[in-house]
């Protein structure tokens, strides 16, 4: 998202509505979405003659309702075809593993509406699982602790600046400090309080516990050869919430596996998407020109 534009939540005037037409993952506002699709088709190709084709990523798991949701918002935007990849698909790609080979690969994208989780081999899903627990509910998860434990109201870009900076599910060698400004549920006038980075721990834990069963649940569920491939290449982490200080760490503590963070891992799928673009010919099954 543009800085400017997450700068505007919380903060627009009663003639101006900031929204997110996406919601964890799937299309909350058809509407919005559409027209949101239609000014970046008309911003990355211009005024020309053919609609373009389009690449779109979606979770692991959503309905067919959803997937010709996003279709049907791509087509009235102006794809001549729409395609949907697997996020975790795309973020192997963006990631630079080789997805064609017959071995197993993890990886575990944290974006901000969905986590999604995935074994890939021969180019596609064989265990994957998608659940609603991302940036998102780390942000949420920080305004009720700040709520109940200093009785004080943040919005959602104060509670993404302490989890960017002092947000942590693995406990730290060296404790830190951040100041945040909210409203006094007391008094109803601003107020300012020092939040450390341990309550951080304590806030995050919960939903960080969530991606940490849920990756322990698709292992379960993974045949025992990928299994083994994957206990000696380690799990693949893509996504922002990867950044989450202490994450990797809590994840390998928790399943006996090594866990890497992937290079510029916020654009792993948006890289990806963008690597799968070359084979559109060879999905259309026509030679590429």
């Amino acid at each position: 998202m543009d800085k400017k534009l997450e700068e505007c939540f919380g903060r627009t005037p009663g003639n101006i509505v900031a929204t997110r037409p996406l919601r964890d993952g799937v299309i909350s506002d058809y509407t919005v979405t559409e027209k949101m699709l239609k000014y970046f088709i008309n911003k990355v190709c211009g005024k020309f003659v053919f609609a373009p084709r389009i690449m779109i990523c979606i979770p692991s798991q959503v309905t067919e309702v959803e997937k010709k949701a996003v279709i049907d918002a791509a087509s009235q935007a102006g794809a001549r075809k729409v395609y949907l990849i697997e996020e975790p698909i795309a973020a192997a790609i963006g990631a630079g593993i080789d997805i064609s080979k017959a071995c197993g690969n993890m990886v575990v994208d944290i974006g901000g509406g969905t986590t999604d989780i995935a074994v890939i081999s021969l180019g596609g899903s064989v265990v994957s699982t998608s659940l609603k627990v991302a940036g998102d509910k780390f942000d949420e998860a920080i305004v009720k602790y700040i709520k109940k434990k200093h009785n004080i109201i943040i919005g959602e870009r104060t509670a993404e600046d302490l989890k960017i900076n002092i947000g942590c599910v693995y406990p730290k060698i060296q404790d830190t400090e951040m100041q945040i400004r909210g409203r006094d549920l007391g008094t109803g006038l601003p107020n300012t309080v020092t939040i450390k980075s341990s309550e951080m721990l304590e806030a995050l834990i919960e939903p960080a516990m969530m991606i940490v069963e849920a990756v322990h649940s698709v292992l379960e569920r993974t045949p025992p050869e990928l299994a083994a491939d994957i206990s000696d290449k380690g799990i693949y982490m893509t996504g922002g919430g990867a950044l989450l200080d202490g994450l990797d760490k809590l994840l390998q503590e928790k399943t006996g596996i090594n866990v890497m963070i992937a290079q510029d891992t916020v654009s792993c799928v948006a890289l990806g998407t963008g690597k799968a673009l070359d084979n559109l010919d060879a999905l259309d099954g026509r030679p590429r020109r």
